[in-house]
């Protein structure tokens, strides 16, 4: 898409990157693999977060492995895929992939946290920080054995490597998205504050 084009030839662009992100992003692996591979409801099982965490606490290390990688790459092929129309349809298809997740239609919008679509996202905007998320959050779980906390952390760290590498608009979003994450995080936070947070591989 030309740099020149103007906002009436644009916006169609942005809506349907807009639109196409949030139907991949909308996409519930955690419950589409645990139904079908007879774990039950997910979301009558440890937090009912439809994520890969609570898919963990069904005791299903691949499971929980299988749905981390969609619930990221479906971050990933978003902006991949609305990037060849520019770099602000990358941008908009981000926002809507990480909105479906946490609030998928299909769900009547409860969908999950959004710690794996988020870290897909930058990977598809920027491998490297996608790499600092990744290194911070591992670096955080083996030390606290939180996930949330470790989320949390990642995702302030993920914010100041875009500015940093001086990706200002991509920096802008991350702030966006670090918002709508903590967010969705906000019982989360409760439970840490308080010490009642369930850990990494804890059964609910």
């Amino acid at each position: 898409m030309p740099e020149a084009m103007n906002w009436s030839l644009a916006w169609p662009y942005f809506l349907a990157a807009l639109v196409f992100g949030y139907l991949l992003g909308s996409i519930p692996f955690g419950i589409l693999l645990t139904r079908l591979t007879g774990a039950g409801d997910l979301r009558s099982i440890g937090s009912g977060n439809i994520g890969a965490t609570n898919v963990l606490r069904t005791g299903r290390k691949g499971l929980a492995a299988a749905t981390l990688l969609g619930d990221m790459l479906k971050g990933t092929a978003a902006v991949v895929v609305a990037a060849q129309w520019g770099p602000n349809t990358a941008l908009l298809a981000a926002l809507g992939a990480f909105l479906g997740h946490l609030y998928p239609v299909w769900l009547r919008f409860r969908g999950g946290k959004g710690v794996a679509t988020f870290l897909g996202c930058a990977l598809g905007l920027k491998p490297l920080v996608a790499l600092v998320f990744a290194l911070v959050w591992l670096a955080s779980a083996f030390l606290t054995r939180y996930s949330s906390l470790s989320a949390l952390l990642a995702s302030l760290a993920t914010v100041a490597a875009f500015f940093l590498l001086g990706e200002r608009q991509m920096g802008e979003l991350a702030v966006v998205l670090v918002l709508l994450l903590w967010w969705a995080h906000r019982g989360n936070i409760v439970r840490l504050v308080k010490g009642t947070e369930g850990k990494i591989g804890q059964k609910g």
